[in-house]
């Protein structure tokens, strides 16, 4: 979810006519980005649309200003990494007439779904299962023995999260098990102290007996689990957004449209053959035919590693005077060595995140520790 697509603006309206519609596109750093030219596509069939494209060079990286966030938000999120990148441009876009900004956000969320829907379908539709997951294992490179196991692994949710308990501190299974399962298990990073290991086992031995899947199968509990996780970060991003001068809107996430997506029949939302058969088909007609054939995706692996690199100076502040140090939960011995090598592959996977937008979080916290304290 970077700032790389285009997004339309609504602009000052005036009386009996439409509002004026602005596309903005922040291109990737990355030459294999082919995002720009798909916008440019898309812009030229918007009549009247002004096209507006960000240099390159200017967007802000993956970890930018993060001893600089001061946002008083109400929880952590990993939505800190990206905060730079969010915002760099909407104080440009408002001095252009600019009263809301709308992203696309949600669509990969609700126009997609996992493919963990499959372990219900292969019982209820064997045929259409098998041939399906075959293109699955196929397009995804997935071995066929956690595979096969994974499908045939009929515990509910409560007795896989409380399996997980003893594996804590052990690897992360091959992602076919959280593809098709009900997720990617609970794991501690090794920078985790054992103080907080063992506090974390003990909410989750608690917790574990009681826990709800949120949908009937691990396709629907997958499905909202992600809208979750999304709309926790969306509504942070747009709490930033208000306060940079421009509200922020999602419509992909609004109620009515999750509900419309959501009852759509899994097998007609996923498929190894057609990327979001859902949207391109309630689309046609609407969008042109040649933006609706595309099939790459962009991804910003490139600007975050670039980002660690440039900004490791920070990170290295960071955790230099750590809070979460201080409260005994973090070895920032760890995490200095992981953000002084931007190149380790784990970095591809996002694993500093959660910790880095916990330790943000906690600084932006220390005003109000202070008037409490007065």
């Amino acid at each position: 979810m970077d700032a790389s697509r285009a997004r339309p603006h609504a602009g000052r309206r005036r009386r009996g006519r439409p509002a004026h519609l602005i596309a903005s596109t922040w291109p990737g750093r990355d030459p294999a980005d082919d995002d720009l030219a798909w916008a440019r596509r898309a812009a030229a069939h918007l009549r009247g649309a002004e096209h507006v494209v960000w240099p390159a060079e200017e967007s802000p990286l993956v970890y930018e200003d993060l001893l600089r966030v001061d946002d008083t938000l109400d929880e952590p999120t990993i939505g800190v990494m990206d905060r730079a990148r969010v915002l760099a441009h909407l104080p440009r876009l408002a001095a252009r007439g600019s009263r809301l900004h709308v992203t696309g956000i949600g669509g990969d969320h609700v126009a997609w779904c996992s493919e963990a829907s499959y372990h219900r379908l292969l019982l209820r539709r064997p045929m259409l299962a098998i041939g399906r997951l075959r293109g699955f294992r196929a397009l995804f490179h997935w071995p066929y023995g956690p595979m096969l196991r994974t499908l045939a692994d009929r515990r509910s949710y409560r007795r896989w999260l409380s399996g997980s308990l003893a594996d804590l501190r052990a690897p992360l299974p091959p992602p076919v098990s959280g593809a098709l399962g009900w997720g990617v298990p609970p794991r501690l990073f090794p920078w985790i102290t054992q103080e907080a290991g063992r506090m974390a086992a003990e909410v989750l031995a608690e917790t574990a007996p009681y826990a709800e899947p949120l949908g009937a199968d691990r396709g629907q509990h997958a499905d909202l689990h992600a809208i979750h996780d999304t709309c926790r970060i969306i509504r942070q991003w747009d709490q930033m957004s208000v306060r940079a001068g421009l509200p922020m809107a999602s419509p992909f996430l609004d109620d009515r449209v999750i509900e419309a997506c959501l009852s759509v029949r899994p097998q007609d939302r996923v498929t190894p053959w057609r990327y979001k058969p859902l949207l391109t088909t309630a689309m046609r007609g609407v969008v042109p035919e040649e933006c609706l054939r595309r099939t790459s995706k962009a991804e910003a692996s490139l600007d975050a590693a670039e980002g660690l690199r440039r900004h490791g100076p920070d990170m290295q502040a960071l955790w230099a005077d750590s809070r979460l140090a201080r409260l005994g939960l973090v070895d920032t011995a760890l995490l200095k060595d992981l953000t002084a090598h931007p190149d380790t592959p784990g970095l591809r996977e996002a694993i500093l995140y959660s910790t880095i937008g916990c330790e943000v979080w906690l600084r932006t916290l220390e005003p109000f520790d202070k008037e409490d304290d007065r």
